[in-house]
């Protein structure tokens, strides 16, 4: 918006001047910050975006607007300490009537700049006039009016103190690339509804874009939270406007073009009920791991074993290369007992030497497979694959723009949960580098959105020096993927729990309420200190959005899903 244009509106009325700038001797105003103190009676609160009246542009004589985000409130007095207003109430004693030492205070705002509708980034000045942005100058600020419209991806509504509302827009290749990708959401469990807002932002990008383009995967890590996400959800009136106005609308995903993929379990083959928390959705598929299929993805049982010599790795290397190259040595091993008591590694009962890999460490091995795939299974380690059953690698290989797979791991050891998750990533890496193809004529989607919650366990915040095949994955993909077309959605309780190479790719971070001792670490050196503050106060549908085009955060509502959420609905 012009200058005059501005300046009309923003003096159209009285009351929409809440105060004006204030700088001090030794608090200054600043190119970053700004003070103002608040007009007796007016409402504001932190994440209110407001506008200070600054120098006009070169060549034009309406005054430039700076737009700053109120990060604190302060009250301040003329009293000279808290002992002065002590007596005042004579000392103590007159604590319902008024004090005999009235007291002049004021209200005072510190605002951090976010930026300056004409570039011009000098302090705002002393009594510089103060308005509270409306929508147009709220996406000024942060500069979502430099968004084109094709690539608008609304992520929550910015509600202010005055009822002004605005949408938060992402820019989408912020978001699925080629500029940067990749979205990290973190909160209390509960609380910061992780889930929910990274459902709700699939659903915004999907809605918004060319949704055949794009497939989505989801990893359903708890109860039966996504095993539902077909089935309608009745919503409530504030709820539909919500989702209103914010542009989208409010439905579950068509049952056809979800696909769910269920683990087989110890009683599958009887009752024909996969491994699931609740009864499952229909249609869905069975998916288990027969040894001849499982060989390249081996390694990944092992992800949390601790291998300081590399013996393990050596051994496990072995084994794959073996089975997958159909060696002669291992073609009499067919099936995970076979690997487990026959040779080449097993003879008469006896672990054995293989090459230069000591017996021990062979016994070793067949000690931590054997508690894996036999006594700790849950099912999904099978002799063989019968046609009731389906793999990861089959499903995930094929997958199609504008369809969504759910992979249910909610009942699997943690194991099985690593060999699943992995399973995913090299099955989609290998799709998108080329590596591997369902058929010659095969094109995978333009982009792949890959969700999973609990990210900290298959890639924590350990010793750089320390690495796991399931780590080197996530990072791989992390650091590389968006080039590619595969963009990671993760959400976890803490981000300090999280390896700092996976959520500093994160281009956006959604960050729920969070405890008070998680905010101190330097996990969150990012944020403001009075930012970080406001993250323990936080309400449920409430998030603090940091994306690359917002110089600062910003606050936002959302909408619940349209869906049903298993447990969480019940």
């Amino acid at each position: 918006m012009k200058g005059q244009d501005m300046e009309q509106d923003m003096q159209g009325k009285k009351n929409e001047v809440i105060g004006r700038a204030s700088a001090t001797e030794r608090d200054p105003n600043t190119a970053e910050k700004f003070k103002f103190w608040i007009r007796p009676g007016q409402m504001v609160n932190p994440f209110d975006i407001v506008a200070a009246e600054h120098f006009p542009k070169e060549g034009e004589q309406e005054p430039s607007y700076t737009f700053g985000l109120v990060t604190n409130i302060q009250h301040i007095t003329d009293a000279g300490g808290h002992l002065a207003n002590y007596i005042s109430n004579d000392f103590g004693e007159e604590v319902d009537a008024p004090p005999q030492t009235p007291r002049q205070g004021a209200n005072v705002a510190e605002a951090a700049v976010l930026s300056n509708s004409a570039d011009i980034y000098m302090p705002v000045q002393n009594e510089a006039r103060v308005y509270f942005a409306d929508e147009d100058k709220i996406h000024e600020a942060l500069g979502i009016d430099g968004i084109p419209e094709k690539r608008r991806v609304p992520a929550g509504l910015i509600q202010m103190s005055n009822g002004t509302q605005a949408v938060a827009y992402l820019d989408r290749d912020f978001v699925l690339g080629p500029e940067a990708g990749h979205v990290n959401i973190s909160g209390i469990s509960g609380l910061a509804t992780k889930t929910s807002y990274a459902m709700f932002l699939i659903q915004s990008i999907l809605q918004t874009g060319p949704a055949e383009e794009i497939a989505v995967i989801l990893l359903n890590v708890k109860y039966d939270d996504l095993l539902r996400i077909h089935e309608p959800r009745k919503l409530t009136e504030e709820e539909h406007t919500l989702w209103q106005q914010l542009g989208l609308c409010p439905e579950p995903w068509a049952t056809d073009r979800v696909h769910y993929l269920l683990p087989w379990g110890k009683q599958t083959h009887a009752t024909g009920r996969p491994n699931t928390f609740a009864d499952p959705p229909p249609p869905h598929r069975a998916y288990a791991y027969d040894l001849r299929g499982t060989a390249s993805k081996l390694d990944l049982l092992f992800s949390d074993i601790p291998d300081s010599t590399g013996t393990l790795a050596s051994i496990v290397g072995e084994v794959m290369t073996g089975i997958a190259g159909n060696e002669r040595a291992w073609q009499g091993v067919q099936t995970w007992d076979d690997l487990l008591t026959k040779p080449p590694l097993v003879q008469q009962g006896i672990p054995q030497k293989f090459r230069n890999i000591h017996a021990s460490s062979v016994g070793r091995f067949l000690r931590l497979l054997r508690r894996v795939v036999k006594t700790r299974q849950s099912g999904i380690f099978v002799p063989r694959l019968s046609t009731r059953m389906t793999t990861i690698e089959h499903e995930i290989g094929n997958i199609h723009g504008g369809h969504t797979y759910v992979v249910d791991i909610a009942r699997l050891a943690p194991e099985e949960q690593t060999l699943v998750f992995g399973d995913v990533l090299r099955t989609v890496y290998g799709l998108y580098s080329g590596e591997t193809l369902p058929f010659d004529d095969y094109e995978p989607p333009k982009r792949v959105i890959i969700f999973v919650d609990e990210l900290n366990k298959y890639a924590p915040a350990r010793g750089k020096g320390e690495s796991s095949p399931i780590l080197d994955q996530i990072l791989d993909i992390a650091e590389r993927g968006r080039s590619f077309g595969i963009i990671l959605f993760s959400a976890q309780q803490f981000l300090s729990a999280v390896h700092e190479r996976v959520t500093g790719n994160s281009a956006t971070k959604v960050l729920g309420r969070t405890d008070s001792a998680e905010i101190n670490t330097g996990n969150y050196r990012f944020l403001a200190q009075d930012i970080r503050y406001h993250l323990t106060r936080l309400e449920k549908g409430e998030m603090i959005l940091t994306h690359p085009i917002y110089r600062q955060p910003v606050k936002i509502h959302f909408p619940k899903p349209p869906f049903r959420q298993g447990r969480a609905e019940k």
